[in-house]
C-alpha cells in the first residue's frame, strides 16, 4: 500500500511537464493568430510556366514592316484557307452535291464575262454595223447558252438531292441560284476549289 505521506520532490516531478520549443513559440503567440503554410508543413506548388513569358524577355514593339509582313501572311493564311474550305454559305451536303454538279462539267457562264466583253467594244459606234451585228448576235447566243444551261443543272441537282438527300430542309430555290452563279465564275476563281474534274461522274 503506497505511503500518504510522499515526499515533495516526487510532487514536483509529476506536476513538472516538458515543453516543446514548438508549444513555446505557440504560446507567445497572440491570439487570434494563424499559422502560415511553412509552419504546418505545407508546400505550395508552383505554377506551370507554360505560355507565359520567361522573366527577363521585355516585348519589343513590332516595327511598320514587320507588322505589315505579319498582316500579309494572316491574309494570305486566310484567303488560302478560304480556297480549300469556303465559308459559311459552302456548307453542307447539298451544297458540295451543287458544287460538284457544276465543277464536272464545262459551263456556257465561263464564257460569258468574256464574251460580254467583246460584245462592249464590238458594240461602239464607231465600228463597223457588221461588228456591231456581230457583237449584238454573239450577246444573244450567250445569254441563251447561260439560260439553259442554268435550267440544265438546277434540273440535275433537284434529281439528286431529292434522291440522295430526301430529308434535306435546303430550300431548292437558294441552292439553284448558288450553283448558277458558280457556274459562270471562272474554275481557277472558284471558292472552295473543285474536287472533281470535268467529265467525272457525280
Amino acid at each position: 500500500m503506497p505511503s500518504l505521506f510522499r515526499r515533495k520532490p516526487d510532487l514536483v516531478e509529476e506536476s513538472v511537464t516538458t515543453v516543446t520549443p514548438d508549444e513555446e513559440s505557440a504560446a507567445a503567440r497572440p491570439r487570434g493568430y494563424t499559422p502560415s503554410k511553412k509552419e504546418l508543413g505545407q508546400v505550395t506548388p508552383k505554377r506551370p510556366g507554360a505560355g507565359r513569358r520567361p522573366a527577363g524577355a521585355p516585348s519589343r514593339p513590332l516595327t511598320k514592316e514587320e507588322a505589315r509582313e505579319q498582316r500579309r501572311t494572316a491574309r494570305a493564311e486566310a484567303a488560302a484557307e478560304f480556297r480549300r474550305e469556303g465559308g459559311p454559305r459552302d456548307r453542307g451536303p447539298e451544297r458540295l452535291l451543287a458544287r460538284n454538279v457544276v465543277d464536272s462539267r464545262r459551263t456556257v457562264g465561263t464564257w460569258f464575262f468574256g464574251g460580254a466583253l467583246i460584245v462592249l467594244i464590238g458594240s461602239n459606234q464607231a465600228m463597223p454595223p457588221i461588228v456591231r451585228l456581230l457583237s449584238n448576235l454573239l450577246w444573244g447566243l450567250l445569254a441563251l447558252g447561260v439560260v439553259v444551261d442554268s435550267v440544265l443543272i438546277s434540273r440535275k441537282i433537284k434529281k439528286l438531292v431529292r434522291e440522295r438527300y430526301p430529308k434535306s430542309t435546303e430550300k431548292l430555290g437558294s441552292l439553284y441560284f448558288y450553283a448558277i452563279m458558280r457556274s459562270i465564275t471562272f474554275r481557277r476563281m472558284r471558292a472552295p476549289a473543285p474536287r472533281v474534274n470535268i467529265g467525272d461522274k457525280i
